[in-house]
């Protein structure tokens, strides 16, 4: 799969943000280095490096966010999730440090592919491969994690931030492919099994708003902001 950072859409006009709302930004991290160089093959929760690429995408994201007041970045404590982190508070002076909450919560990492580390789908076998997919637990990698396990720990993260996040105010949160479509699945009220069809590009950026009671409508997903880098490579995760 070829991710474009070109974006042939004209850039989103996001709505006001109302003093009854709290914002959730969703940045994935960029293009990876993934182990042996070869692209295909699940990673998953791996520290592996942003390439270069991944790197410039990175920064193409941070700098379409910086017209946006941030109350916080959090993100995911792998490092190629922290690098898009970084370059997002870089000039921000007021970000807030909250005492009960950390920065990278580990809430926030991407699926735990445990004995399918390395594997391909074809190294799996497609059925089962497609049966993980679509949310069959029963066929969870030995040490790994299923896509609702996934859900679950990603959404007691986001409602750990949204606790620290004053209403009319925005956050953001840099992390990765099934962590972003968890988030966004759940406003959505798409079924675990369905996870799997909702498409987050590199470094691509979507945007929720919570009311009071925590219920996330969508305002914008994976936009990538065309700044005139090559094609990502996306496969594996």
């Amino acid at each position: 799969v070829l991710s474009r950072a070109l974006s042939t859409s004209a850039p989103p006009t996001l709505p006001p943000l109302e003093s009854n709302v709290r914002r959730l930004f969703l940045v994935r991290h960029g293009e990876v280095i993934p182990p042996g160089g070869i692209h295909g093959k699940h990673y998953g929760d791996m520290d592996v490096p942003l390439s270069p690429l991944g790197e410039a995408e990175a920064t193409a994201a941070a700098g379409w966010l910086k017209p946006y007041p941030l109350h916080s970045v959090f993100s995911s404590p792998l490092s190629r999730a922290v690098f898009g982190a970084e370059e997002i508070r870089k000039g921000r002076t007021n970000l807030a440090v909250p005492e009960n909450v950390p920065l990278a919560l580990p809430g926030f990492k991407e699926m735990a592919r445990g004995a399918w580390r390395g594997m391909g789908p074809e190294d799996i076998g497609l059925e089962i491969h497609d049966r993980f997919n679509k949310g069959d637990e029963s066929v969870t990698p030995e040490g790994g994690e299923s896509v609702r396990d996934v859900k679950e720990r990603v959404l007691e993260a986001q409602d750990a931030v949204l606790s620290v996040v004053p209403l009319g105010s925005a956050s953001c949160v840099v992390s990765h492919l099934w962590v972003t479509r968890s988030m966004i699945s759940d406003a959505l009220g798409i079924e675990v099994g369905d996870l799997h069809t909702l498409a987050i590009s590199t470094a691509s950026i979507s945007c929720i708003d919570y009311d009071e009671d925590g219920k996330g409508t969508v305002v914008m997903q994976s936009y990538k902001p065309e700044v005139g880098l090559e094609l990502s490579t996306d496969k594996g995760n």
